[in-house]
């Protein structure tokens, strides 16, 4: 490891403090608690904004305990008319700082196109498989477009 130390003098470096913050908005979602695709999905419509599901892919991630009750919820990221990127750090980290044991994710096709692309399905199974590592586990991942949804 390199030294810090030079000529009899020691070196600082400022650094910032990571915080993830966590507040309520109020989004009423129906249920405290997730036991189907049909609830996740009804859950998922109360936070997308209707007014752009059809003009930008956004993705959101709902975060679960044990017992499937909700915990919270984040939005990954929001991108173009025909892509966004889901980073799985940022899903994690999210799902680290609530302890959650579950994951359901959520993106839209403002298409209206319901069938998952090569990219939602790779996506996916990338992150089935880190969360195995931490024991998180990717419950569902839904697309949605204004009236229906599929899962990948």
């Amino acid at each position: 490891m390199k030294s810090f130390r030079t000529t009899q003098q020691t070196l600082f470096h400022a650094v910032g403090e990571v915080s993830l913050i966590y507040t309520r908005k109020h989004i009423t979602i129906p249920f405290s608690k997730i036991t189907s695709p049909d609830e996740a999905y009804t859950a998922f419509r109360s936070i997308f904004d209707r007014q752009t599901i059809e003009h930008k892919e956004c993705v959101y991630a709902m975060y679960l305990d044990r017992a499937n009750t909700i915990l919270g919820y984040a939005q990954i990221s929001s991108g173009g008319v025909s892509q966004t990127v889901i980073d799985p750090k940022i899903v994690f980290q999210y799902a680290l700082k609530l302890n959650a044991s579950g994951i359901i994710l959520a993106h839209n096709h403002p298409s209206g196109k319901l069938t998952p692309s090569a990219a939602d399905k790779s996506i996916t199974e990338k992150i089935q498989k880190s969360g195995k590592l931490m024991d998180i586990e990717l419950l569902d991942h839904l697309i949605l477009n204004r009236t229906n949804y599929s899962t990948v």
